[in-house]
């Protein structure tokens, strides 16, 4: 256990460009570490000997957790950490820490207002009377798609899908759910398969985390069950989506229109889905608020406290749960 007052010796890298308000933290409270990127390669001599916790945006790979032996904790920021290998780290006895519940109201507002803007052309709408087509063209053509009488499925009901879940009940609308099991106590019709889900609504939403085990679970098997009428949103991840084949199904009409928040290759979104006139696209921008993002910072700080003040962590990820800090 560290004292607070001797927690500046402790060393924090943080790679890369990182949140203003938990780097104003760190520097207060530990002696911040920068180096451009989570490159192995840029590690120096000095990192290896001192470094005893990374802050992160990016990925934290095992060859970089390799090449700091004296590594203890990743703090991640963000609830997803599939760019950690968290497998790893927990071979190598390093606690992984995220910043879960924090975000969690934020994003599902996010989610409800994508699925909106999808499904009603809120953003084209406004495109008509700010570029002067209500004067000159009269009123905006009547919306092809409607929230009334849909039945909506979640794939991946943890607490960002139950707070979704909480307010398309408000909506009046119908909630189904995919997950690898039954959430015990949960109202909701449970489908064990995705397919079986997608088969049953006609709005999907996808919450899921990415990583090997949902790499492109959203394809064109998945969307032809969704079907003509059908509706995807994705606040996830990019990876989970087989994205030439949701082009393909926008583009043919196999589903009627798509909300996306997240791709897999930020910043870079393809052409297809750019080009699609039944797409409604943001930019990452689930949890980007002031106010949220400043929560997820300090919780993102306070695991560093806690882990070198009181050895354990606030918010440690599955993988690494049974991690125990040495003395």
């Amino acid at each position: 256990m560290t004292k607070p007052e001797q927690l500046h010796s402790v060393a924090v890298l943080v790679p890369g460009h990182f949140n203003d308000h938990a780097v104003e933290r760190i520097d207060r409270t530990f002696r911040r570490v920068k180096i451009e990127r989570a490159d192995p390669a840029l590690v120096t001599d000095e990192m290896r000997r001192d470094v005893r916790a990374i802050a992160s945006f990016a990925g934290i790979s095992a060859a970089m957790m390799d090449a700091l032996p004296n590594l203890e904790l990743i703090a991640s920021f963000g609830v997803g950490y599939d760019s950690v290998d968290a497998v790893h780290a927990a071979k190598k006895n390093i606690m992984v820490t995220n910043t879960p519940d924090v975000l969690t109201e934020e994003v599902a507002d996010t989610t409800i207002g994508l699925l909106l803007n999808t499904v009603r052309e809120l953003y084209t709408a406004e495109k008509w009377l700010r570029d002067g087509s209500w004067v000159k063209k009269g009123d905006y053509p009547l919306s092809r798609l409607t929230l009334r009488g849909r039945h909506v499925g979640i794939f991946g009901m943890g607490r960002i899908g139950l707070a979704i879940a909480r307010r398309l009940e408000a909506f009046g609308l119908p909630v189904a759910y995919h997950n690898r099991r039954k959430v015990e106590g949960l109202a909701h019709q449970y489908h064990p398969t995705l397919k079986g889900l997608a088969e049953a609504v006609d709005t999907l939403i996808s919450v899921v985390p990415g990583g090997a085990s949902t790499e492109k679970a959203v394809n064109a098997e998945i969307l032809t069950a969704l079907g003509a009428n059908g509706v995807f949103v994705n606040i996830g991840r990019g990876s989970t989506v087989d994205e030439p084949a949701l082009a393909a199904a926008l583009a043919s009409g196999t589903i009627a229109a798509a909300g996306l928040d997240v791709f897999a290759d930020e910043p870079n979104v393809p052409k297809a889905l750019l080009e699609a006139p039944n797409t409604s696209l943001l930019p990452h921008v689930g949890s980007a608020s002031h106010h949220t993002r400043r929560a997820m910072a300090d919780l993102c700080v306070d695991n560093l406290v806690s882990w070198f003040s009181e050895r354990r962590p606030l918010t440690p990820v599955p993988e690494t749960v049974n991690v125990k800090a040495a003395g």
